[in-house]
């Protein structure tokens, strides 16, 4: 049987079933485990399955919204590898906006270490672990809006506010990445919030670890050439940091452990 064959049977299986094993997959195709699992990681790089601890289930659909706790769980090393090397993008003294997501809370449990800063953000979790009440050096702004399943406040008083707001960087968390649908969300009230946080900073820095990318939301925030910097991890692939390259975005990979960073 051909590789695109029994790639063919795996995915119409995960979508009968919700999900199936590798055990169950090896036994019944006749091949062996390490075959198995190349074919999920290759279903799951196109979006067809999602790759789980033992097998595979159905990939996210558009409009699917997980909550803030149950993204919390996803990739954790990835995000603080991410936010470390995000964090050293900020300068003492700067204002900077942070959109709701697990990615861009963890960039700002790092934000607590810099000095001076102002911050704008529409993540009621973002503002409550910055504002302290004794620390007279740091301005938290929390924009007004609808409270979302991922936490975000969206809508007309969310935007009217940010239309008036003008900051030096913004840290975004997104959805899904793709080179044709650019950064998405399944919210189509967070994207119109989102774009309003992009309106609102002279430099963008989209925080995504590397399984955001070739996931679409049901709505497009914007297009990568909207964007200046993209900060992931190591575990994104070559033919997918060549294309963001060719987007002319800045692209860093965030370092592990004490590793330096690398951009290109």
């Amino acid at each position: 049987m051909l590789a695109r064959q029994r790639q063919e049977l795996i995915a119409r299986a995960v979508e009968e079933h919700g999900g199936i094993r590798v055990s169950e997959l090896v036994a019944e195709l006749n091949v062996s485990d390490m075959t198995i699992r190349r074919d999920i990681e290759t279903l799951a790089g196109k979006g067809l399955v999602r790759k789980v601890h033992g097998g595979a289930t159905r990939a996210d659909r558009s409009a699917d919204e997980p909550g803030f706790t149950a993204k919390s769980e996803m990739h954790p090393q990835q995000k603080s590898e991410i936010a470390r090397t995000t964090a050293e993008l900020i300068s003492p003294g700067s204002s900077v906006a942070v959109s709701a997501g697990t990615t861009a809370y963890a960039v700002a449990q790092e934000l607590r270490h810099i000095k001076r800063l102002t911050v704008v953000t529409n993540s009621p979790p973002v503002a409550e672990l910055l504002f302290d009440p004794e620390d007279k050096d740091r301005l938290v702004v929390l924009t007004g809006g609808v409270r979302t399943p991922s936490d975000a406040l969206v809508g007309p008083v969310a935007n009217e506010m940010l239309a008036t707001v003008h900051v030096d960087t913004l840290i975004l968390g997104v959805h899904g990445i793709d080179i044709d649908a650019g950064l998405t969300t399944p919210n189509l009230q967070e994207a119109q919030t989102n774009r309003a946080l992009i309106r609102s900073a002279k430099h963008v820095v989209v925080v995504a670890d590397h399984s955001k990318w070739g996931t679409i939301g049901l709505s497009t925030i914007a297009t990568l050439d909207k964007i200046d910097t993209l900060v992931t991890d190591a575990e994104l692939d070559e033919p997918a940091r060549r294309e963001i390259s060719k987007q002319r975005v800045n692209l860093i990979i965030a370092a592990r452990d004490d590793a330096p960073s690398a951009s290109s």
